[in-house]
């Protein structure tokens, strides 16, 4: 089953780049010609950083070797086997290169209600900004996350808690699961909405980075066959290596067949911003979020937003740190709450906190070989949105309607950013 994905992009400074305009700035209004514009701009731009891999990384390996080469000529002689493996460096560099132009080769006709055009010379590799660099690089390790049999560990710790919530709130034995809506924001390469989208429940992913819509569309419409592809995603990793080969090992995905779905599933992927997309309010059944409200630059408008948003009687059901993705950032607004100070604010919009366990440990995209690993206590809860709010005005059986479909087609007269 193809997963169909849809943009509902509004044009900002863009994946976080801290180049950009102030976030809090105010914002004027664009010609619809002007958005377009910029909206294609941004798009190019992290095709060109797909496109500028192979020769970033190939910068990095030639300056490996000339610091290598540097050393007095004995200690060079100490440690022959250095320029091999910095030659195979570049090998899996060029791999690595080849499953980046697959995907962006899926990327340029994606969504089905908006097109980008076509760029001159569409082969040559335009210099990316290192910010972009480490964002592919980022990119490419959640494929070791989400679609590799390595990162099982890791799903097992953040997404099973969640779809165990989910099973045990809406169980199928009472409740039609295909009309029981779950959005997943912050979904990255998708791989906890298609789980959840698996057990039969209308599920929607949400995600506004073109580094990641990217690659979860060639992921779950391009992949078929159970690992037949194969990255290098440790090779950009220099430092506390145990053994050369550490740097270069492979992972094989997707561990599973992402077209598995049944026919009849509800699964999509909305790109753009989660708080201008999703304002209908009373639409959701459920709203699941892993490691995903610390990605704002005001906490309180994604809890106002999940609020609004939820069903009377719907959950929240969440996962994870409070690493603020916009802390220190340059011209960013970033308001760093702590959990006490979110969890007030919860309470105060209403929110029933059902669960609650304040020490999940996890990890994210770790290497399991690498002699640096972080560890994430994380906070986990259910939170539910109470059902007598609206004093018992709506029946069950609306309470179980599909939600209506996100904004596909770009606003007319949206904001932007100056």
């Amino acid at each position: 089953m193809a997963v169909k994905f849809v943009s509902d992009m509004a044009e900002t400074p863009g994946e976080g780049d801290p180049g950009g305009p102030y976030f809090n700035k105010e914002r004027t209004k664009c010609s619809p010609d002007e958005e377009a514009r910029l909206e294609r701009q941004h798009f190019w731009r992290i095709i060109d950083a797909f496109r500028f891999y192979r020769v970033h990384i190939q910068e990095q390996v030639k300056r490996a070797e000339r610091q290598f080469q540097s050393l007095p000529q004995r200690h060079q002689n100490l440690l022959p086997a250095v320029q091999s493996n910095l030659a195979r460096l570049s090998k899996c560099a060029d791999h690595n290169q080849e499953v980046l132009q697959g995907i962006i080769h899926n990327s340029i006709h994606m969504f089905e209600n908006i097109e980008y055009g076509e760029r001159e010379d569409p082969r040559k590799a335009r210099p990316s900004s290192t910010f972009d660099m480490d964002k592919l690089k980022s990119t490419l390790k959640q494929f070791v996350r989400d679609w590799s049999e390595t990162g099982r560990g890791e799903r097992d710790t953040c997404y099973q808690p969640i779809i165990q919530e989910i099973q045990r709130l809406f169980p199928s034995d009472q409740y039609d699961v295909s009309k029981v809506s779950v959005l997943v924001p912050g979904a990255g390469l998708g791989r906890l909405a298609w789980e959840i989208a698996r057990l039969g429940y209308i599920c929607q992913g949400n995600e506004w980075s073109f580094f990641m819509l990217f690659s979860s569309n060639f992921v779950l419409n391009r992949c078929e066959k159970v690992n037949s592809l194969t990255l290098y995603p440790w090779i950009h990793q220099f430092s506390n290596n145990k053994k050369s080969s550490d740097q270069t090992r492979p992972i094989r995905f997707p561990d599973v067949n992402p077209q598995s779905l049944p026919l009849d599933s509800d699964f999509s992927m909305v790109a753009g911003d989660f708080l201008e997309i999703y304002t209908e309010p009373d639409s959701w059944d459920c709203v699941a979020t892993c490691f995903f409200i610390d990605t704002a630059h005001n906490v309180i408008q994604y809890v106002e937003t999940i609020w609004k948003i939820l069903k009377p009687g719907g959950v929240w059901i969440n996962l994870g740190p409070l690493l603020y993705h916009f802390e220190n950032m340059a011209n960013e607004l970033s308001v760093e709450l702590s959990y006490e100070d979110i969890r007030t604010v919860m309470v105060k919009f209403g929110f029933r906190i059902e669960v609650e366990k304040e020490s999940v440990q996890t990890t994210y995209t770790e290497n399991d070989r690498s002699m640096l690993r972080y560890v994430y206590d994380c906070v986990f809860f259910v939170a539910r949105k109470p059902g007598d709010l609206y004093f018992n005005c709506q029946e069950d059986d609306q309470q179980q309607n599909s939600p209506p479909a996100a904004k596909s087609p770009r606003r007319e007269g949206t904001d932007c950013l100056t």
